[in-house]
């Protein structure tokens, strides 16, 4: 992974000393509570309903063992020994002391960790696939290329102030598991016919109150003009897009309305005044980044490890729907990728403890080179382990509730914290999830019905991604009463689309039945082998409305 230079290091130690001293001229009266909350958020620090909270950056969701272990440290020095993980692969904390996050962003720079651009109007953490670099049909590993976007953001001085908050997502693979379509900017690494690798570029994606799946602006664009291009657009978006109307104010709304054509024509005009400038990516350069991401120096034994894994697949039936549900193929044999699943069974999804920390770390130290990454859906992953390393591994991990074998089934959920926390919610979502982990505790039924997408959010902001679910819940306020609109038909993936409502919002102690009968239909309905949001698909919304909102007797 990368490793800070003196000047990346140098940086985030300036900027932890000159918040500190922010902060404290803040507590002393010196700085009013309106100037004080741009210099806070600049810094990743919210307020929210009973707390600050502060939100660590993660790029593109890789972590070393001992970022993790300074993370487990500060939840149980300054916080509630727990912190919670995001669809934006960050991390947060949800209960520091005002007067002590100077002390927590000190002890992040002592792991070149910090909460730069986690927060405000600005270029958000470049998000990618959680598998990255260990696929067999990969372009390329998406990683250094994040990399190389997450230095040209950082503190960028001209879009420190866009008009609203602005992401970018990488995938490298025909899969996408970085919901990239659903971006400000979404790349997707690509060849052309000569063989040379480029971007296929689509922008003006986004969810919240306005979702649009985003439009190809470019088929192909040559990796050394990336920064250029991206530049191009964001200077666009800088200038055209709306300030007056927060609602109104992202990329995506400057997109649909001016049409892909013209904005692409906008983009094109700046671009040719910067093509080929001090920002045109070098192969040397590209090779240094590269660098950072070598292979790991992997076992050529690590396939004699498969007989004993096959050995104890059949020997144990919960190890064997672990293995078939929380691991994935690795490119390397020998080799699996490991989820470990931050949906146990009545928590908060996404939320991990100090404990839990440190062990995942001690497990990547010993089994996966030091390396944790953070996923999209609100899962780490362990993506280096030997197959003869896999039942002791899950042992730890089952002795420590880390190892529920729900990844992509129905609990396995995108949930925002809600009511709970959030001051933004309307609704609360956590009790939400815990009444359907409770309805649906039968692990065989869960994976009889197999890969279901299901996203929960408290609000309209969609921080948990509810358009784009197989099904999706959002949380509305109905005079003081919570209830809960039901989508249907959404994905993330490079199917992308978005989820249609199904009919009147369901008081909340109804949301689980609810979810029950949409099932019924599905299991009812379904073809051999067909997934969920395939039936959704073919046989459209109304027998699924029909069941949901029939009279009762």
């Amino acid at each position: 992974m990368y490793q800070y230079n003196e000047q990346d290091q140098n940086l985030v130690n300036q900027r932890v000393e000159q918040y500190r001293d922010q902060t404290r001229r803040f507590l002393a009266g010196e700085i009013p509570d309106d100037e004080f909350r741009g210099l806070r958020l600049m810094n990743g620090l919210y307020i929210q309903r009973f707390a600050p909270m502060l939100r660590v950056a993660v790029p593109y969701g890789l972590m070393n063992s001992v970022q993790v272990r300074k993370l487990a440290h500060i939840a149980r020095t300054y916080d509630k020994n727990y912190a919670h993980f995001t669809t934006r692969t960050n991390l947060q904390f949800n209960w520091p002391k005002l007067e002590e996050v100077p002390d927590i962003l000190a002890e992040l720079a002592e792991v070149q960790m910090h909460a730069i651009q986690t927060s405000g109007n600005c270029l958000r953490n470049t998000t990618t696939d959680h598998f990255a670099g260990i696929l067999k049909d990969e372009v390329e590993d998406s990683r250094p290329w994040c990399e190389i976007i997450r230095q040209w953001t950082t503190l960028h001085p001209e879009f420190a102030y866009l008009p609203r908050k602005f992401k970018i997502a990488v995938t490298g693979s025909s899969e996408d598991r970085a919901a990239s379509q659903v971006h400000d900017i979404g790349l997707h690494l690509v060849k052309n016919d000569a063989g040379e690798v480029g971007f296929e570029v689509l922008v003006g994606g986004g969810l919240g109150r306005t979702p649009m799946i985003g439009k190809v602006i470019h088929k192909f664009l040559p990796k050394h003009d990336l920064l250029t291009y991206l530049e191009a657009i964001l200077r666009v978006y800088n200038l055209n897009g709306r300030r007056d109307n927060k609602y109104k104010a992202r990329i995506k709304i400057l997109v649909d309305a001016l049409g892909i054509d013209k904005f692409r024509e906008l983009v094109d005009a700046e671009w040719a005044e910067i093509r080929g400038g001090e920002m045109h990516l070098t192969d040397s350069e590209i090779e240094r980044i590269k660098g950072f991401f070598a292979p790991h120096p992997y076992s050529t034994d690590a396939v004699n490890g498969v007989a004993a894994l096959e050995s104890k697949l059949a020997e144990d039936a919960d190890f064997a729907a672990w293995y078939e549900r929380n691991t994935r193929e690795h490119k390397v044999d020998g080799y699996r990728a490991v989820i470990v699943s931050l949906k146990p069974y009545l928590k908060a999804p996404g939320d991990i403890t100090d404990v839990q920390l440190d062990v995942v770390a001690d497990l990547a130290d010993k089994y996966n080179f030091g390396e944790i990454r953070s996923t999209h859906d609100q899962n780490l992953v362990l993506a280096h382990v030997q197959a003869g390393d896999l039942f002791a591994l899950w042992q730890v991990m089952a002795e420590h509730n880390l190892a529920r074998p729900n990844i992509g089934t129905l609990t396995d959920m995108i949930v925002c914290p809600g009511f709970d926390f959030c001051s933004l919610a309307n609704a609360h979502t956590l009790n939400v999830a815990d009444q359907i982990n409770q309805k649906f505790d039968d692990l065989d039924y869960l994976h009889d019905i197999g890969d279901i997408k299901l996203n929960m959010s408290g609000c309209i902001n969609a921080c948990a991604h509810h358009h784009v679910a197989h099904i999706g819940i959002l949380g509305v306020d109905r005079k003081g009463e919570d209830f809960y609109q039901i989508t249907l038909g959404g994905s993330s993936r490079e199917d992308a689309s978005l989820g249609k409502v199904i009919g009147k919002a369901v008081p909340q102690a109804d949301v689980a039945d609810t979810i029950e009968k949409v099932l019924q239909v599905y299991v009812e309905q379904r073809e051999e082998e067909e997934r969920f949001i395939d039936t959704v698909r073919r046989i459209g919304l109304t027998p699924f409305k029909e069941r949901v909102y029939a009279p009762v007797n």
